[in-house]
């Protein structure tokens, strides 16, 4: 792990985003999201110090054990969770995170509009789309994507800002991609949430407005119990 990688993965971000672009004029610039989880506060600190602002961890018990401290240290971090996310864990989510990546069901989005509208805390949202209708994946659907979102919003009032997804694993990744990119587009939304570790070049020439990636900015993560 070093900030050599850091600065390696923002020059690669930098260069695709020259060779394509994003899905619409007004669309953000692509953001790396370093993702953090299975990384303890001491290794995510240089990251840090070297300026990175928005990182991503999976679970939320996990991120309580480190990140409130980190933010009361460091300050202007957005901190996104892009793993999935229980209803009974909502009320901690909300509590703890800036954006939700991982939204993909009616119960989840009922459940997040009745803490915002308890906390005053509007998160946005992204809405996590199994692209390779995987049975072992969380997702909605690719076809009931743009009836999601529309309830997401009219129904639940959420701040819906755009579509998240992980390809399957083993075949190309660009297919996958332009299709998230046209079901955005179909359903008016400007940000996509898409590319990691393996990928995220690509990711970010078919328009990605954020990367997820951990393994090549940390090193290879230590899946061993602690």
């Amino acid at each position: 792990m070093g900030i050599a990688q850091l600065d390696e993965v923002n020059v690669r971000i930098e260069e695709a985003s020259k060779r394509f672009g994003p899905i619409s004029a007004d669309a953000p610039k692509p953001k790396l999201i370093a993702v953090s989880k299975t990384f303890d506060a001491q290794d995510i600190e240089p990251v840090l110090q070297a300026g990175q602002k928005h990182f991503g961890e999976n679970r939320v018990q996990e991120a309580q054990g480190k990140w409130p401290a980190l933010k009361e240290q460091f300050g202007d971090i957005t901190l996104h969770l892009i793993g999935p996310l229980q209803t009974n864990k909502v009320k901690d989510a909300v509590a703890l995170f800036d954006v939700i990546h991982s939204v993909d069901r009616e119960k989840l989005a009922r459940a997040l509009a009745k803490e915002f509208a308890a906390t005053g805390r509007d998160l946005p949202i992204f809405i996590q789309v199994n692209i390779g209708e995987e049975p072992q994946k969380a997702g909605i659907a690719p076809k009931e994507t743009i009836e999601f979102v529309k309830s997401c919003r009219e129904t639940h009032g959420l701040d819906v800002r755009g579509l998240m997804c992980i390809p399957p694993v083993g075949v190309p990744a660009a297919p996958y991609f332009a299709q998230l990119a046209q079901l955005a587009k179909a359903a008016n939304l400007r940000e996509l949430s898409m590319g990691m570790s393996a990928d995220f070049d690509m990711a970010v020439e078919m328009g990605a407005t954020y990367v997820r990636v951990g393994s090549a900015i940390f090193g290879h993560r230590d899946y061993s119990p602690h």
